[in-house]
């Protein structure tokens, strides 16, 4: 059992802190920018709550963070009251939000000067995998931190795995986001062609989904898109326009070419004018292609 502090309780955060402490038999202490949901979860899983993030990491072991975006990241983890004002030295701070790479290296850089190991640690498998423990994980840093946070980590992972320095996990859930809005598309593209040309969608899907065209998109997004339908349900589009603009970004930075990708997230801009944020980015792609 390791003295543990989460900090961010929104969809994907409340369930990883709950399976540390009923999993993980940890003993944690969460925080979250609204009291409430944090006094919630306390109640809910026998925790603690703190008033921030100074007070969440004061004296643990291990600090797992998923907040909204690089700005949310600094704001958690620095100043009077972020989580570095409050970690031992020798802790390790771990970061499951989907940020850039920029902000990785910097606050591995800035947590080492204080003695505090970072490890970048973005996660697939979304709210599903979050309540189930079932998440992916893609990791940056040093070995020896990972090696550290792994066994706590597992609390609510599928797969756990240390890809390269710090801000390799990021990079890493970067290829994740372009390979999965190419396949949203060509997915999207193919349900509407079929539809099109009168097709029994379930009876194509039962033969094709059998061989190479197979993918977890097809698999669990071929009847909703089907059915047109994109709402209450799975990643939301302006989430996934949140990490595209990452990817995009550095991809700017690396000189790496995402033609498709940008093609994919200007569609997305597009189901957003339409009033879809909160639709899913993947089944919500098809309503470009068969409602007016």
């Amino acid at each position: 059992m390791a003295k543990v502090a989460f900090l961010g309780l929104g969809v994907m955060g409340y369930p990883m802190a709950g399976h540390l402490s009923k999993k993980g038999g940890h003993d944690v202490t969460v925080y979250n920018r609204t009291a409430a949901k944090a006094q919630q979860w306390a109640k809910e899983y026998g925790g603690k709550h703190a008033a921030t993030p100074r007070d969440a990491a004061k004296d643990c072991d291990f600090v797992m963070m998923c907040v909204g975006n690089d700005d949310d990241v600094r704001s958690v983890v620095y100043g009077d009251h972020g989580a570095l004002a409050g970690m031992k030295r020798g802790a390790i701070l771990v970061d499951h939000t989907t940020a850039s790479a920029t902000v990785a290296r910097e606050v591995h850089a800035k947590a080492k000067e204080r003695g505090i190991g970072f490890v970048d640690a973005p996660v697939s498998g979304g709210q599903a995998g979050a309540v189930n423990g079932q998440l992916g994980i893609m990791c940056g840093g040093d070995s020896a931190d990972f090696e550290r946070a792994k066994p706590v980590i597992d609390a609510y992972a599928k797969m756990a795995a240390l890809i390269g320095g710090p801000g390799s996990g990021q990079l890493t859930k970067m290829v994740n986001q372009i390979c999965i809005v190419g396949i949203a598309e060509g997915l999207a593209e193919a349900v509407a062609f079929a539809k099109r040309n009168k097709l029994d969608v379930e009876k194509v899907i039962s033969v094709i989904s059998k061989g190479a065209a197979q993918s977890w998109q097809m698999e669990n997004r071929w009847k909703q898109m089907d059915e047109l339908k994109a709402e209450g349900f799975g990643f939301a589009t302006e989430w996934m326009r949140k990490d595209m603009s990452i990817c995009l970004d550095q991809a700017r930075k690396s000189g790496a070419r995402l033609p498709v990708a940008a093609v994919v997230d200007q569609f997305y801009s597009h189901l957003e004018a339409r009033g879809g944020k909160r639709w899913d980015s993947t089944a919500g792609l098809i309503q470009l292609l068969l409602k007016d």
